[in-house]
């Protein structure tokens, strides 16, 4: 902004602006919101915007109002003509008009994709980039079966990041490995609403609820002879898949839960086919095991 020919109070606010608005944009996402005293709408915003605005400063979001009786130039210069009017600004730029957001869920849901969108830089990524070849050692050592030390790293991280769900999901499985099933569940119950609801997170609920249904089985001899001798006792070829899951060999169990499938897809209101889909949550959808055995599952179902 100029400032030839303004008076001292309009370059004190354009100097102001420049430093609580302009600068700060560089790295973070600034909301500018426009108001008065006077005005009744912006009275009910307030609380939502600060509110917030003050959740997502992690993210590097940052709140700035301006009073437009105190700041005539300047809401001029973003040609205000009704308040509230709020504006996400970034690098010097406004970015979005945010006005029409009234609500936390509307106001989020702009600020989400925003975020998604924009290098902004932030407290909350700076922490991902620590954590993650620490996330990354935890996965692989309860790939490789080394559990306690898995739950080493996994309580050593989630101190530092208590709210990330892959963290979250790599503690209460690493319980669950070592069949704490109790201890899996309260870490999960510890987490906030918004965080509890991501896939991460399922997928230790599903390898918690696959723990309380299998039960490990020493000598599966018995129950293998029952299933060959009668192919299509399903509640018997379901107990073998179960045991053989507690044993660790998924591979067998997705055979036997696959074949229960293939001969009776709705047997006992399709518990074969759900107990699949928790196997999969609980292995990782994106996991390519589970790519090659949802593969299988198409060709049976649409043979």
């Amino acid at each position: 902004m100029a400032t030839l020919g303004l008076s001292d109070g309009d370059k004190a606010a354009v100097e102001a602006f420049r430093r609580d608005v302009v600068d700060p944009s560089r790295t973070s996402l600034i909301i500018v919101d426009f108001w008065a005293e006077w005005c009744g709408p912006c009275k009910q915003l307030t609380p939502v915007i600060e509110k917030v605005c003050a959740e997502y400063e992690p993210k590097g979001v940052k709140l700035v109002k301006i009073n437009v009786d105190e700041n005539k130039f300047i809401a001029a210069q973003f040609r205000v003509q009704s308040i509230p009017t709020v504006y996400a600004v970034f690098q010097g730029q406004p970015v979005a008009d945010l006005s029409q957001a009234r609500t936390e869920g509307q106001l989020k849901q702009f600020l989400d994709q925003l975020l998604a969108q924009l290098p902004i830089e932030s407290d909350e990524k700076a922490q991902l980039q620590e954590i993650a070849p620490l996330i990354e050692m935890g996965e692989e050592l309860l790939t490789a079966g080394d559990n306690e030390r898995a739950l080493s790293v996994f309580e050593q991280v989630g101190a530092m990041a208590p709210d990330n769900a892959e963290v979250a999901s790599g503690h209460a499985r690493a319980l669950v490995a070592l069949a704490r099933l109790d201890e899996a569940e309260a870490v999960l119950a510890e987490l906030p609403a918004d965080v509890a609801k991501d896939q991460a997170v399922d997928r230790a609920r599903a390898a918690i609820a696959l723990a309380r249904d299998a039960r490990p089985v020493s000598d599966l001899s018995g129950i293998e002879a029952k299933v060959a001798a009668n192919p299509d006792d399903h509640e018997a070829r379901f107990e073998l898949a179960g045991g053989l899951m507690a044993n660790g060999d998924r591979d067998r169990a997705a055979e036997e839960l696959l074949e229960i499938v293939r001969r009776d897809r709705e047997w006992n209101d399709g518990a074969a086919r759900a107990q699949l889909v928790k196997l999969f949550e609980a292995t990782g959808l994106e996991d390519p095991w589970v790519a090659a055995q949802r593969r299988k599952l198409s060709q049976i179902l649409f043979a």
